[in-house]
């Protein structure tokens, strides 16, 4: 059973722009979510991690290509060669397909701008010459232009293919000889209708497809991915404004193009863009309202008044704070995210950071439907009654108070600052969640919740902080086979160290305890990208509300027992009840390669025990240790890898 390929990633790291690798991510996520997580990767994390098995594209936006060359030369050119010549898919724009083709030259003859020279991954097998129009400047729109390329409908058959359209081009170069490399696996797939300001040699291919051993590679000179909503007309450059109007008529096109592309790569592609909502409201509430009252004193020091309006402002967000008590509904529309300001203006890329958020505080009673249309908090706060009245562990420490936003973004660092320390039974739960800057939006169905654990020092000797992650996993396990009878048979299992779905704690450590944060998901419903829940064949489909309130009193009752006795015989008993591993052979990477076989983890602090094999697997006696934040494991692969 393969990993399946989910991951589109962009590389943001050395020679990149953060310019080029916003565009990316917006136009790729609106064509390809949910089917692919559309995320950052660094040059290190190509270097060091295991990235390949669940990358479905790798993707180098514009930037310069010596910066490139000076983190991924070596190594990281040598796994992404091996990665595509596997099966793997590549594009490249601009800087990225200079990057990918056999020979860079870059402005020959031009004092302090010169970059000549062959190049490692060499999917297009000849020189990309550039700027194929003159202008160019770094860090700058001056040599911005409107480029009309000419597109072949034979080579791009799927989708409403564009004749010509034209696209963002700032420095680019043109693929020299394209037609003659049809026999080394090229294809023209679009080429520039105007005359080019260097030798093209045959034709002025723009953009072409690459086959690479087992995978493909597309590059191009242009920027496809560049939406003309997203750049400013009012810059300071003589006729820019006109590039961006004659972009804009040709949107459409553009982004037909680009989908054409990706379907010629064999990606599964949204027929309709996915536009990213707006940020919602975030719902304050508990089981027993009237228990809000001390989260909201503690934030007392930390509220300002401004327009006798009450916020919480630090650095990277701002939120204004009302009462429901307080709040007049008025009409529906009020109870419905608030959409004016900025974000009211056009699908875009917006600074999220600079956004207002808005958290509304329900003393008086839980949410209604109509303010929270995709949760059902009496329904929640129901289930998680009843689950808590029949722990055997008094499991009610966790769930008491829910922070809920249907979309939000990973930037609210206020709450993890003051809201987490204000209340050790808070959860966070949403239904889009955020990655850096940028909102990320997750498939519907899917169970995303973060938990707040305070777990003092003193618990420290018997009781170790980074058992919270195992915890975690088992509490998912039993969540979902105790969700009630006839769901104990459900098949999930266990692997090293927490992964059952994504499982990511954080923490700190202040005032003589540990502060962390617990984030979870989990795909309950969504057929896509990652197999749910509900393809499991449960004898009736999960809902949210009812496995958010059996997960988190499964914590509650795993935690509070752990509190008391450690991590002991039976709780180990319990985790290996659902793991995956032991026994099982393994490769260890981080020991030079020698086979293994898996015994279990250590009771004091989880590391992973090993027992070294020689000739016919027979055991040495020798016993390795390793820790789970420097070692994943390829279950399918039998590899325990380094992670560095």
């Amino acid at each position: 059973m393969a990993t399946k390929r989910m991951n589109v990633l962009v590389y943001s790291g050395n020679g990149s722009t953060v310019e080029s690798v916003r565009h990316c991510l917006y136009s790729l996520r609106r064509l390809l979510s949910p089917s692919y997580a559309v995320i950052t990767v660094t040059g290190e994390a190509i270097i060091k991690e295991p990235w390949t098995p669940s990358c479905a594209l790798l993707v180098f936006p514009g930037g310069a290509d010596l910066g490139y060359c000076r983190t991924l030369n070596g190594e990281g050119n040598r796994r992404i060669s091996q990665y595509v010549e596997r099966g793997g898919l590549y594009l490249g724009l601009c800087a990225g397909g200079y990057y990918a083709s056999q020979r860079c030259e870059f402005e020959v003859g031009r004092k302090n701008m010169e970059v000549v020279g062959s190049r490692e991954l060499a999917f297009y097998p000849g020189t990309c010459r550039g700027c194929a129009f003159p202008g160019f400047v770094y860090h700058s729109e001056k040599g911005t232009r409107a480029a009309e390329i000419a597109v072949s409908k034979t080579v791009l058959a799927k989708g409403s293919v564009p004749t010509v359209f034209r696209a963002y081009y700032n420095g680019g170069g043109v693929f020299v000889d394209a037609p003659k490399l049809r026999d080394k696996g090229v294809e023209v797939i679009a080429s520039f209708t105007d005359n080019v300001h260097v030798d093209s040699g045959e034709g002025k291919a723009a953009v072409v497809y690459c086959k690479v051993g087992e995978g493909a590679a597309i590059l191009t000179s242009n920027h496809p991915e560049f939406a003309a909503v997203n750049l400013d007309r009012d810059a300071d450059v003589p006729g820019y404004d006109k590039v961006v109007d004659a972009l804009a008529e040709d949107d459409q096109q553009r982004t037909d193009f680009l989908k054409a592309c990706l379907w010629k790569l064999g990606l599964q592609v949204n027929q309709e863009q996915n536009v990213v909502p707006s940020l919602s409201r975030l719902h304050l509430s508990s089981v027993s309202p009237s228990h809000l009252s001390d989260i909201v004193a503690s934030l007392a020091d930390i509220i300002s008044i401004q327009d006798k309006q009450e916020y919480i402002e630090d650095e990277n967000d701002k939120f204004c704070i009302a009462r429901s008590s307080t709040w007049s509904f008025g009409s529906l529309a009020n109870a419905l995210p608030d959409t004016g300001g900025e974000e009211a203006d056009q699908d875009r890329i917006l600074d999220y950071s600079k956004i207002t958020k808005h958290i509304l505080i329900h003393d008086q009673d839980v949410p209604q439907s109509k303010e929270t249309p995709y949760f059902n908090h009496h329904a929640f706060f129901s289930n998680l009654k009843h689950f808590q009245s029949k722990s055997i562990e008094g499991g009610d420490a966790f769930g008491k108070h829910l922070l809920y936003g249907e979309v939000v973004t990973s930037t609210n660092t206020i709450l993890e600052k003051y809201l987490q320390s204000s209340s050790p039974e808070l959860s966070l739960g949403s239904q889009c969640r955020g990655r850096g800057s940028n909102v990320w939006v997750s498939p519907a169905g899917s169970l995303i919740f973060s938990t707040v654990v305070r777990h003092p020092m003193s618990l420290m000797p018997h009781a170790p902080v980074v058992f919270l992650q195992y915890l975690a996993a088992m509490a998912i396990v039993d969540g979902i086979k105790g969700y009630d009878i006839g769901y104990q048979k459900i098949p999930v299992k266990l692997k090293w160290p927490n992964d059952i779905c994504g499982i990511l704690v954080n923490s700190h450590y202040s005032s003589d305890e540990y502060l962390s944060v617990i984030g979870i998901g989990l795909n309950t419903t969504n057929a896509s990208p990652t197999t749910s829940l509900n393809a499991l064949k449960p004898p009736a489909p999960f809902t949210l509300e009812k496995l958010l309130a059996r997960i988190l009193t499964a914590f509650s009752d795993l935690y509070s027992r752990f509190v008391r006795t450690g991590f002991d015989k039976d709780l180990e008993g319990l985790y290996y009840k659902n793991w995956l591993h032991m026994d099982q052979i393994v490769t260890l990477e981080a020991e030079g390669g020698i086979r293994a076989r898996i015994k279990g983890i250590t009771r004091d602090w989880g590391l992973l025990i090993a027992e070294e094999l020689a000739f016919g697997d027979r055991a040495t006696g020798r016993i390795i240790t390793l820790q789970s934040d420097s070692n994943s494991f390829d279950f399918f692969k039998g590899l325990v890898k380094r992670k560095l």
